[in-house]
């Protein structure tokens, strides 16, 4: 797949204000500072469609954006940033889960992981409850070229033993960079098949 067309087109806390449900769409979350802001615009040949910023907990809304005029991309705000208050937490947990949950065109989450990190039991949490929840996900692993080249070979078989301790089978992960475009192709084929099912 090649996107030629990415354009915003509304942000908000409130799923009845999402746009129309009559496409598919696409979710993509992770903890703060994960590197999806980066990776949503590696994905769509664009430098700032995501707003990258150097403080975590940037993104505090459900952003809609239509790709190709054939599906929506939605980029949702980051979990796990303590430095933001109870408050505006649960504000919104609240309202990413009933998005997550409620929203009928959502045809798969991708969960970003930092592939420099041990598993984080915060990931780990978020992707259980998404599968006691019957919500599709993939796995996303983010930031490859900041790896050793001792470690690139390692970090996916001790999520892999972790998840397992849980999962029947590991959910479809893929491995990506921003910096180099690692993972684009991959991601975008993964996304055209899916939507190919679905129009079918």
């Amino acid at each position: 797949m090649k996107i030629n067309t990415a354009q915003f087109v509304i942000s908000n806390t409130d799923i009845t204000k999402c746009p129309e449900a009559n496409m598919p769409e696409y979710a993509f979350i992770g903890r703060s500072n994960v590197g999806k802001s980066s990776l949503i615009n590696m994905l769509t040949n664009r430098k700032s469609l995501a707003k990258i910023s150097g403080k975590p907990g940037k993104t505090q809304l459900i952003n809609h954006f239509l790709i190709n005029d054939d599906w929506y991309l939605v980029d949702l705000p980051g979990y796990g940033f303590a430095k933001t208050g109870k408050t505006q937490r649960l504000k919104w947990e609240k309202f990413i889960n009933e998005y997550l949950t409620k929203r009928e065109n959502l045809l798969n989450v991708f969960v970003l992981i930092d592939s420099r990190h041990e598993p984080q039991r915060i990931d780990l949490n978020f992707m259980g409850w998404l599968g006691e929840n019957g919500i599709p996900f993939s796995i996303v692993f983010t930031k490859l070229d900041k790896l050793r080249p001792s470690q690139k070979g390692s970090f996916y078989p001790q999520y892999k033993r972790e998840m397992l301790k849980i999962w029947e089978e590991m959910p479809p992960h893929f491995v990506t960079s921003s910096a180099d475009g690692t993972g684009k192709d991959e991601l975008l084929e993964y996304i055209e098949a899916i939507n190919a099912d679905y129009k079918a």
